[in-house]
């Protein structure tokens, strides 16, 4: 009989889990809340204009069009993935740019505008991201962690590498210009990561990014979302959208399948979950004692920030503005200490801005342009201010930033805007405290240390997503879906 598997969320990790579960002959069905597929990837049309909600930095290709290789199709049938140059534009409140790609030629001068004497040290970060994005991605990036064994056996590669010191640590042992140290070391807040206190083995994002590029898919990641639906659903997968699970079905040390509204209790062989970490445990594990116990164990741990999204749509169009920029603010470390540690909303920020219409000019009324705005901020449990009071002032003042440092009559080019805000990010995602990437990346909460891609009490109970090994971000899902579907198909083929 054809074994049967539900997975609970939408998001990058649940799909691309689905995709192989589905590809390997087990006939498996997704459960979605929301009205969209995508989880973090959901997307609004406001006015004319597309909004994605995020990620927008779609690194290390590969890992996505192995979904479709795997029943003999091509990832181009449904997706149109365009590069992205410059990966990124960082800029400093002095007016400096850095243009931060993979063009040799090109980055090596942007180095040179820095400190002409950082070439060298640049070369051996070079070498270090290398090391660690060989040993840290390459190996372990796919492989679950279910016993202190197999971490104690990944120890020496890591040791190897200082994965006790932070990347800001290592990356400052290499180059001695400040902005140089910011500009090697900021990826890490894409998932979630201080990168003062985040294991040296995020390093690797630089030398993935250098090898396989930045890249967008036209129409936005949404697209991306809906070509891995479509995927999906063409080689034998169901989807059900607007069906919140209520419930994991179990009984003892197996489940037995998930309870919705919509359908009541369903049977399933196994059940996955992408949604998050905390909300599966305590709240659809609620009725079984394991659940319990390992919401215990969770509230010990930390938790990434949240973030303040501003999305806005403008009059005019900005050839000047790339598609991905970093607005670094006056403080560097403060600013981290701050949203981190002292749960405080600072005057200051770093701004991530996403500005798609650039590469697909689709994405906006004709003569407009899309915009959206990224603060990280403290997770509610840090900072539990009144998001409903305190959204329209933060958006105003992240709006008088870009006016002051890009688009001076901004406020007068204004079509359309709206927020996101920490709150939202807990009851839309049901995220604890409204973290927007689940448990920090320290190196005391990697790998093992993480939610197990296979419940140790649990047997047919599996994760997926930024929760599990091996963390947030595009790769990270995908890889951690990689993990999980090797256990689920071993456990049940």
């Amino acid at each position: 009989m054809t074994k049967t598997a539900a997975v609970i969320g939408s998001g990058f990790g649940g799909l691309a889990l689905a995709i192989r579960l589905q590809s390997a002959g087990i006939n498996t069905t997704i459960f979605e809340s929301r009205d969209k597929p995508g989880g973090r990837a959901y997307y609004w049309e406001k006015d004319g204009f597309t909004f994605d909600a995020g990620p927008t930095v779609i690194t290390d290709p590969p890992c996505l069009k192995q979904l479709w290789e795997l029943t003999g199709h091509d990832i181009s049938e449904d997706v149109d993935l365009v590069p992205v140059m410059p990966f990124y534009r960082l800029n400093w409140p002095d007016g400096t740019n850095f243009d931060y790609s993979n063009d040799e030629e090109s980055l090596r001068a942007e180095i040179a505008k820095l400190n002409v004497e950082d070439l060298e040290g640049y070369d051996k970060f070079l070498e270090f991201s290398k090391g660690v994005h060989d040993e840290g991605y390459l190996k372990l990036g796919t492989k679950a962690f279910l016993d202190f064994a197999s971490m104690i056996k990944a120890a020496p590669s890591l040791m190897k590498y200082q994965a006790w010191r932070s990347v800001y640590s290592i990356v400052s042992s290499y180059v001695k210009s400040e902005k140089l140290r910011e500009a090697l070391s900021f990826h890490t807040l894409l998932v979630g990561g201080n990168p003062m206190k985040t294991s040296s083995v995020y390093a690797l994002i630089h030398k993935l990014e250098k090898d396989g590029g930045v890249w967008f898919a036209k129409g936005g990641t949404n697209r991306l979302i809906a070509g891995m639906v479509t995927h999906f659903e063409r080689i034998g997968g169901k989807v059900h959208l607007s069906t919140p699970v209520e419930r994991i079905a179990s009984r003892g040390d197996k489940v037995t399948g998930i309870v919705t509204k919509e359908f009541g209790e369903q049977h399933f062989d196994a059940v996955a979950s992408n949604a998050d970490v905390v909300h599966s445990y305590r709240d659809l594990l609620s009725d079984n004692a394991r659940g319990k116990r390992q919401t215990k164990a969770l509230m010990r741990k930390k938790f990434s920030p949240s973030l303040f999204v501003l999305h806005f749509g403008l009059k005019g169009t900005w050839p000047g503005i790339p598609h991905h920029m970093i607005l670094f603010g006056p403080r560097y470390k403060g600013l981290l200490d701050d949203i981190y540690s002292n749960g405080v909303l600072p005057k200051d920020f770093s701004l991530y801005l996403h500005h798609p219409t650039v590469t697909d000019p689709s994405m906006a009324p004709e003569g407009h342009s899309t915009f959206y705005v990224l603060a990280p901020v403290a997770h509610l449990g840090k900072l539990p201010i009144d998001w409903d009071d305190m959204g329209p002032k933060f958006a105003k003042r992240i709006l008088d930033e870009i006016g002051e440092r890009l688009v001076p009559d901004i406020h007068d080019r204004l079509v359309t805007s709206f927020h996101y805000t920490p709150k939202d990010f807990g009851q839309d995602l049901n995220a604890h405290l409204g973290s927007a990437f689940s448990l920090e990346p320290v190196l005391t909460q990697s790998a093992w240390f993480r939610t197990h891609n296979r419940d140790d009490v649990i047997g047919n109970l599996y994760f997926v997503g930024a929760g599990t090994h091996p963390g947030a971000g595009i790769p990270g899902v995908v890889g951690s879906a990689k993990a999980t579907a090797e256990l689920m198909i071993e456990d049940m083929l």
